[in-house]
């Protein structure tokens, strides 16, 4: 079956993604920032419910992904504390001033998450050399790449998501993300020949704010299934 993994940024977006039938949450604060790390709290709350796999964004603070020695130290007690907790996964990224991957912080962060899947996130998005950078991803040993193929949204990176597929193959999962809804994620997914695939699925409908809805999840996991063994 094809996957989908959902940004979950509270509780109640924990609790719909579950309903939904979502494979994996990715928990983050601050989605309005992009993404954060998340409270010992909420990984605790996701943790709980059984079958739901939880992966954890380390991100300490917004904007750039050039990171002090103290942010890096930061982000791998971070990582620990996930361990601690049991997630299954972790999501990090670090670059260079120049916008290559930062191969000595990611190796210090890969080495902490050693034992749980590790996943690349959407820093990939701002690398200047998409093609070397893979390479990288891959030699540090990570699981999956979080990318929308160095556009806005995934669906206008489908041509650099379907040539990341084929140019790593099995060696790492290309699971495409920002802008996912109902009605592309199948498509998406035909078109790139990826298995995975990551949204918010959000809407106003329960709480007249924005946060996952258990009714758009479902809708993707069955709309990426369709006809699908």
């Amino acid at each position: 079956m094809r996957k989908l993994e959902v940004c979950a940024g509270s509780i109640e977006s924990i609790k719909a993604a579950y309903k939904g039938g979502a494979y994996r949450v990715e928990l983050c604060s601050a989605l309005s920032e992009d993404g954060l790390t998340p409270s010992v709290g909420m990984i605790r709350y996701a943790k709980s419910l059984e079958g739901l796999k939880v992966n954890v964004l380390i991100r300490p603070r917004c904007g750039d992904f050039v990171y002090t020695e103290e942010e890096i130290r930061c982000m791998e007690e971070d990582i620990r504390v996930c361990r601690e907790l049991g997630v299954d996964g972790v999501v990090i990224g670090a670059l260079t001033k120049e916008g290559d991957i930062d191969l000595n912080t990611c190796q210090r962060l890969v080495e902490a998450g050693k034992g749980m899947s590790i996943t690349f996130h959407r820093a990939f998005d701002v690398c200047r050399n998409p093609q070397e950078a893979i390479e990288q991803i891959v030699a540090l040993g990570c699981d999956r790449l979080l990318t929308s193929g160095q556009q806005p949204i995934a669906e206008q990176g489908i041509d650099m998501l379907k040539t990341l597929v084929g140019q790593v193959g099995e060696q790492l999962i290309i699971m495409p993300g920002s802008g996912v809804n109902p009605k592309n994620a199948a498509f998406i997914l035909d078109s790139t020949g990826a298995v995975e695939i990551h949204a918010s699925a959000r809407s106003s409908r329960v709480f007249g704010r924005l946060e996952t809805d258990s009714l758009v999840v479902k809708e993707i996991v069955e709309n990426i299934n369709l006809n699908k063994e």
